[in-house]
Formats: structure tokens, sequence, C-alpha cells
């Protein structure tokens, strides 16, 4: 077969890989399953493209976002690749069936886990020779899996179902524990391709803002001073659109929301708008920036606190892939933490409520929160002590990342150490470029990404009882 590099110039135009790339692909071609934690903008769609090009059979690729799937199926269309697609929630009957027939055909599909967990689709992918399964975001299946989206629960047993083909796993964040849950949860030992999640170029800054007045103008503030463009990131999807809508007023700057709350239209077309430099700012919640290819975001802004440092480093790490000078600000008033705390609880039902289902399960309506969860357990044969463990368990561990997320924000050293020890990395020398821990000021004209715009003087900040209201929306 011919040299890696070779297929590299030919299907890409590349003469050199990007880091871990080439040694993600050199244990895949040895046959050696692989998890490839490499940062966010390195180039991890490439690994699984270049293998598919050189291997015949189809590659399964698992994506969490249907979004997600579009856009790459879409980028891989413009690349050249012909024999690509993607069944959806969005696909018709008539158009997933006529893919399913001739799935031979394709050398690559995209699926989420609950469209791979349904009979028809996984007896048709049985039937087909599979080059490599690849599990896009595998840090989802740690986060995700036990109290959101329990397919992803399923994924091992699906893949031994599928006779245990080669696997990758994607991820641009994986602390060795989360590593580990990974492989447990595929049942694979596989090769680790670990690269440094730290980003130099990304400036690290926490502010403490007394109340969300302060915030609020401290947000305009900064919005203004700021060389774009820019993401800011919230916990409600209502205050996004709500925000977005206050700083074009008061800035003048082409702003807009994304947030799952849109139609699947409106949320492609402000992406698109955002990636062709239409938009200065977008005003976001965790739904957006997945497989976002974007170079030049030059600051990405948490208003809400990040229920913990993996979200964060997801989050943050889209800013600066360029590798010019950038900037993460998080800003944080005491008692931000009760935000992700009522958050990480709003979906998960009490023992009482467990226990009443599993006697009358038939009682219940599966649009109340926790009970489409619950009827997946029960359905799967968990018993109602181990479901009752189960989110004890994943209590316990969100309340721990929460701590380690606000440890961070208390942070009075070196923003950088804390973080990089978080996942078990030593950190580099702090230097001046570094970080602005808490108490210390942040200093744009320094780092050469301040605009030169006088700030208009900002609004009255909304009442907190309403603003308090609007975030549980």
């Amino acid at each position: 077969m011919v040299p890696l590099e070779t297929s590299l110039q030919q299907l890409f135009g590349f003469t050199t890989f990007r880091t871990g790339q080439r040694a993600a692909l050199t244990a895949l071609e040895a046959g050696q399953d692989t998890l490839a934690v490499l940062p966010t903008g390195a180039g991890k769609t490439l690994i699984y493209q270049l293998y598919g090009y050189r291997h015949p059979g189809c590659v399964v690729i698992v994506s969490p976002l249907l979004a997600l799937m579009n856009d790459q199926v879409d980028r891989m269309h413009v690349a050249g690749f012909r024999h690509v697609a993607a069944i959806t929630s969005l696909t018709s009957y008539g158009e997933r069936q006529a893919i399913l027939q001739h799935l031979g055909d394709y050398r690559f599909l995209f699926l989420s886990p609950e469209m791979l967990a349904q009979a028809p689709v996984l007896t048709r992918l049985q039937q087909v020779p599979i080059s490599l399964f690849v599990i896009d975001e595998a840090h989802c299946i740690v986060q995700w899996g036990p109290d959101f989206r329990p397919e992803y629960l399923l994924l091992g047993a699906i893949r031994a179902k599928l006779h245990a083909p080669l696997t990758l796993l994607l991820t641009a964040t994986a602390d060795h524990a989360t590593r580990h849950e990974i492989s447990k949860q595929l049942r694979v030992h596989p090769q680790v391709v670990a690269e440094t999640v730290d980003r130099p170029n990304i400036f690290l800054d926490v502010e403490a803002v007394a109340n969300d007045a302060e915030k609020q103008a401290r947000l305009l503030e900064l919005v203004t001073q700021l060389q774009g463009p820019g993401v800011v990131y919230f916990s409600s999807k209502q205050l996004a659109s709500e925000t977005a809508t206050w700083l074009r007023d008061q800035t003048g700057l082409p702003v807009a929301a994304y947030h799952a709350g849109l139609a699947s239209e409106d949320r492609f077309k402000i992406q698109q708008q955002f990636m062709q430099g239409d938009l200065a700012v977008i005003c976001a919640t965790s739904a957006f920036g997945m497989g976002i290819d974007k170079n030049d975001i030059r600051y990405v802004i948490h208003y809400h606190l990040p229920a913990d440092l993996g979200s964060y480093a997801q989050e943050m790490g889209r800013a600066g892939r360029d590798g010019q000078p950038s900037v993460a600000i998080l800003l944080y008033a005491a008692g931000d933490e009760r935000l992700p705390q009522a958050l990480n609880q709003a979906n998960r039902p009490d023992d009482v409520t467990i226990q009443r289902f599993y006697q009358q399960p038939s009682h219940f309506d599966p649009a109340e929160p926790g009970i489409a969860l619950l009827q997946f357990y029960r359905a799967h044969g968990i018993s109602e002590q181990a479901v009752s463990d189960l989110f004890a368990r994943r209590e316990r561990e969100r309340a721990q990342a929460l701590a380690r997320m606000v440890a961070y924000v208390h942070t009075t050293t070196c923003l950088r150490a804390t973080w990089l020890t978080a996942f078990d990395e030593s950190a580099p020398a702090h230097q001046a470029t570094c970080c602005a821990p808490a108490g210390q000021p942040l200093d744009l004209a320094a780092l050469g990404l301040k605009r030169s715009v006088v700030a208009p003087t900002p609004a009255p900040a909304r009442d907190w009882r309403q603003q308090l209201t609007r975030l549980f929306y």
C-alpha cells in the first residue's frame, strides 16, 4: 500500500500531517483500535476520511448532532467525496430506504446513536463490510450517556453485533478517568494517541463581578472593545436570544443567537453567516460549536458558569484555531454555580418517581422530565435499584466536576496550571501572556486584541428577579 503521505497529498493536497494525525492513522493501519485525544481544530475528521480512502468497505461514523452530521456530509461532498450519506431524523422514509438498500455503494455513513440502535439500520449494517467504526465526540459517551442520551450506552453491544470492526474514538478532551470509561463502554482496549489540550495562544481570564447587572455591563464593554469575531456562551436559550438582540441594539454590531430552540433552517443560516464573516458575535448555548471549523474566532466569553472543565475546554477551544492571539473570558458572580446545579438535576427523576414508575409505568407521560430515560432503562432490563444507583453515582460525578470548575474560577495563581492539572497534564512556566486569574486586570491592548472604538454607555440592566426566571426557561 502507498505511504500515508502519498495518500494525504493525493486526497487533500497536504504534504505533512498535523500533530497526532499520523500516529492515529499508523495505529489504525496496524489494525489497532484507537482513541485519539486531539485538541479542537487538530483535524480529527481527516483521520477517518483518509483511512476510508485507503481501505474498501464502509466507514460508519456515529455523531452526536444533526447539524454536525449535515455539515460533515456537505464538506465531504465539496472535497470530492461522492459516496457519502447521513441518516438522520430529517431523512425521509423513502430516502432512508434507498440508502439502506444501496448501503454497499457508500464509503461513509453518518448516524446518531439513536438511529444506529434502530433494528432495520443495525440489521442492514450487519450485512455490509465495515472498514472502520468511528465514534466522533466520544466524550459524549460519558457526559451524555447515563442521564441524557442513553443510546450511547448501547454502543458497546452494537459494536459487538457488527462483528467488532476496527474502531476509532475521537475527542478533544478526555482525562484518564474519561478514557477508561470510554474504553469500558465500547469494550475495547485502544491504543491512545493523545496530544496536550493546552492552547498557548488563548489567554485565559476569569473576571469576578458583583451581580448580574455588573456582569451584563461588563459583557457589553468586552464585546465593544474586543476584536471579533466572537462567541458568547449561555446556559439559557431565552437569555441567549434576548442578549443577542440587546447587544445588537447597543453596539450596532451584527449579532445573532444560536440554540436548539431555533428551527434547523435558522440554525444553518446563522452558522453560515458566521462562517462567512457576516456576523460579528454569536450568543449561543452549548448546541453551537461541535464541528464548527472557523479559524479566526478571537474570543469566547462564558456568561454562565460551565458545568465542568471538559465542557469549558471544548467551548473555549473554539477560539484561535489559526494560532493567533485569542482570549477566553469567564464572567463569574458569587452563586453562579447554582444554575448548573439546577440544570444537572432538572432531568434526574428522584427515588420516589423511580419507584412509582417501576410499579406502574403506564401511568407516566414520556414527555415528563426523566420518564423517557426510565422507560429506556426498564425496556433494557435495568432494575429499579440499579437505576437509582446509576443516577446517584452520576449526581456525585457531576457535583465533583462542578467543584473542580468552581476551583478554577477561584484560582489566584495560574489558571492554565489549574486547568491542565485537571487533564492530568503539567503546565509550562507561567508567563504574562498566559492568564489573568480572578482579581488581576485584563489588558486587551497588551494582548493585541483591543478594537479602537469607544464603548457606549450601557443601558439599564434587567431586573435580577426577571433574569433569574429567564434562566430556567
